[in-house]
C-alpha cells in the first residue's frame, strides 16, 4: 500500500483526548511506530515500512520511566522533539503521540504491570531487571490507546522484539507485529540514540560489536559451537568489555545447542566506555 508521501507537519497530540481526536475518523489501516525519540535513521526505516503498509500512520515518542534502572540513564537520554518532528513530517507520518509521564501513568506508577516471564530472566532480562516488563507495559498501554492493525518494530532490540510477539499471542492482542531489518552505518555500527554517548575514540571500538557478530554469522554452515567460536574471539580481539554473547531461539529465546539448524539470533551486549550498547544478527544454522 505504498503512498505518495503526505504534505506538511503530522498533527501533534500530547493528550489522550488529542491523540482520540486525530485517529478520528479511524482508517482502512493504521499503523504505528514507538519510539523513545532522538530519532535517527533506524526509526525512519521503520516509519517507511509503516508507511507501505497502512492508510495512516502514528508514532509515539516517550521516553518511559518503567524501563529504566535506578542507575540507568533515564535524565541523560537525549531528547529533540522539534528535531524529532522535522524528521516526522519530511517522512509523511500522520500523527505523532508525544504525552507527558502523566498522561501515560495518570495514578503514578502502575499497580498492575506485564510480567516479561523467561525474557525478563535472562539476558538483557538477566543485566537489567525489571525492563521488559516496563517495556511490555508500556507497549500494552500504547497499543491499546492508538488502536494500530499494525506495530512495526526493529530487529535491533532483538529480546523486546521476541518478548512483544509472545505478549500480543499469549494475551490476545489484537495487532500485527512486523520487524524491520538493523539499520547500519557504513562501517557496521548498528543505529541507536545512545552511540550519541559515545567519544570518537569508543566509537571506533564500538564497531567491534558488528564485527564479532559478522565473524560469528559466517560460521552459520559449520555448527552452533563455531558461530560462538568466532564471535568471542572477535570480540576478544576488540578488547571490548562483554556483559552477555549469547545464541538463541527466535521464538523462546532459549540458548541453541551445538547440534541445532535452523534460525536463530547471535546477541551481545558490551560497554564502550561509559555507554552500554546492544546489537545481534539473525542467522540460519545448518
Amino acid at each position: 500500500m505504498t503512498q505518495a508521501r503526505r504534505p506538511g507537519r503530522p498533527v501533534l497530540a500530547t493528550t489522550r483526548d488529542e491523540l482520540v481526536a486525530a485517529l478520528t475518523p479511524a482508517p482502512a489501516r493504521r499503523a504505528v511506530v514507538m519510539t523513545m525519540g532522538a530519532l535517527h535513521a533506524g526509526h525512519l526505516a521503520l516509519v517507511e515500512q509503516a508507511r507501505r503498509l497502512a492508510d495512516q500512520v502514528v508514532v509515539t515518542i516517550f521516553v518511559n520511566p518503567l524501563q529504566f534502572g535506578p542507575a540507568e540513564d533515564l535524565d541523560r537520554y537525549p531528547r529533540d522533539l522539534e528535531g524529532d518532528l522535522t524528521l516526522l513530517a519530511a517522512a509523511g507520518v500522520d500523527v505523532v503521540f508525544a504525552p507527558t509521564v502523566e498522561v501515560v501513568y495518570p495514578d503514578g506508577d502502575p499497580t498492575v504491570t506485564v510480567s516479561a516471564g523467561i525474557f525478563g530472566e535472562v539476558l538483557e532480562g538477566a543485566a537489567r531487571p525489571g525492563h521488559l516488563d516496563g517495556v511490555l507495559t508500556v507497549v500494552l498501554k500504547l497499543l491499546h490507546l492508538v488502536r494500530p492493525d499494525v506495530a512495526l518494530f526493529g530487529q535491533k532490540d532483538a529480546q523486546q522484539l521476541m518478548a512483544v510477539r509472545r505478549m500480543v499471542r499469549d494475551l490476545d492482542v489484537p495487532v500485527r507485529i512486523d520487524a524491520v531489518p538493523t539499520v547500519r552505518d557504513p562501517d557496521g555500527l548498528a543505529l541507536s540514540s545512545r552511540n550519541a554517548f559515545l567519544s570518537p575514540e569508543d566509537r571506533v571500538r564500538a564497531c567491534g560489536l558488528s564485527a564479532a557478530l559478522f565473524a560469528g554469522a559466517a560460521r552459520a554452515g559449520s555448527s552452533a559451537g563455531a558461530v560462538r567460536a568466532a564471535a568471542a574471539t572477535a570480540l576478544r580481539s576488540a578488547g571490548l568489555e562483554v556483559e552477555y554473547l549469547a545464541l538463541v531461539d527466535p521464538v523462546t529465546v532459549a540458548e541453541v545447542g551445538d547440534r541445532y539448524s535452523g534460525e536463530a539470533v547471535l546477541a551481545l551486549a558490551a560497554r564502550v566506555g561509559s555507554t552500554r550498547l546492544i546489537d545481534n544478527v539473525p542467522l540460519t544454522l545448518r
